[in-house]
């Protein structure tokens, strides 16, 4: 057993508090624009402004996001308590995710030029390790937490003031997650350029925190989403939702390895529009 006494306020200054949970948050965020900037200055086809946009749309509207699908989660309390309604103590990952990229892409249906798929492509990475860093905040906060477990890895809470005081020694499913996003980042980062067409690593991304969501939510504290028979929280609802449109589309789209004509092809249009661009110039 692993006792944890840390308290979720990391410091203050005045009557501002600094919480564990947030610090994580905006340094994951931090991480993945820089991961993005890295990309772009190595040659990915984005440019400054459109990450600069994305940021713009997709952050704002991953937190309202976030947030909304959290209350709707825990609506027997919330609607008790409406007042609490706006805030941002409670957050969920997948309306974080979801709602930055369906924000980033009602963006691209407005630019044409704007490749949303590709722009997919180039940030899941960063994606993956920024949630990694997240659910660090997470452990400290002592939010997230999984099952009574007698394993001797189980952690208890002892600070009085951490979300998981009192819930004795729990599952650390924030830290699996950390293990498991880590282990993602590494294959989606083994991964780039090697699938055909734009977009395929997203989906593989999706996939696999889809499978893995569902899966680990089994033995994380939780809800039955919208009292459903068989218990399921909300994300292993939108786990299945998700995964089902990504294996639909990876038929659709037909992802595959990239071959030599693949690469072919690519230099090609890359030398064509560069040749657009000398004589428009």
């Amino acid at each position: 057993m692993i006792k944890l006494g840390v308290d979720p306020i990391a410091f203050s200054i005045g009557p501002l508090e600094f919480g564990w949970y947030g610090m994580a948050i905006s340094i994951g965020v931090f991480v993945l624009i820089l991961w993005t900037m890295n990309q772009i200055k190595k040659g990915a086809r984005i440019t400054y402004d459109d990450l600069f946009t994305a940021a713009i749309i997709g952050i704002p509207s991953g937190i309202i996001f976030a947030r909304l699908m959290h209350v709707i989660d825990r609506w027997n309390y919330y609607s008790q308590n409406p007042g609490q309604i706006i805030g941002g103590e409670g957050l969920t990952i997948y309306g974080a995710i979801l709602g930055g990229f369906l924000a980033i892409w009602i963006y691209s249906r407005f630019n044409k030029k704007f490749q949303f798929a590709y722009v997919l492509d180039t940030i899941v990475p960063g994606v993956a390790l920024a949630q990694a860093i997240g659910r660090v905040g997470c452990t400290l906060n002592g939010c997230c937490y999984g099952d009574v477990t007698t394993l001797p890895w189980g952690i208890e809470y002892t600070n009085p003031n951490s979300y998981g005081y009192g819930a004795g020694v729990v599952q650390p499913t924030q830290v699996y997650e950390i293990i498991f996003m880590l282990i993602l980042f590494i294959v989606l980062y083994k991964l780039r350029g090697k699938l055909k067409p734009d977009g395929a690593l997203a989906m593989v991304y999706f996939g696999a925190y889809s499978i893995w969501r569902f899966c680990i939510d089994f033995i994380r504290e939780g809800t039955a989403f919208m009292s459903n028979p068989l218990g399921l929280h909300q994300a292993q609802v939108i786990s299945i939702i998700v995964f089902i449109l990504v294996v639909a589309l990876a038929f659709y789209k037909r992802i595959r390895l990239v071959d030599k004509n693949d690469v072919d092809k690519d230099i090609n249009n890359i030398k064509e529009g560069e040749a657009e661009k000398v004589n428009n110039g």
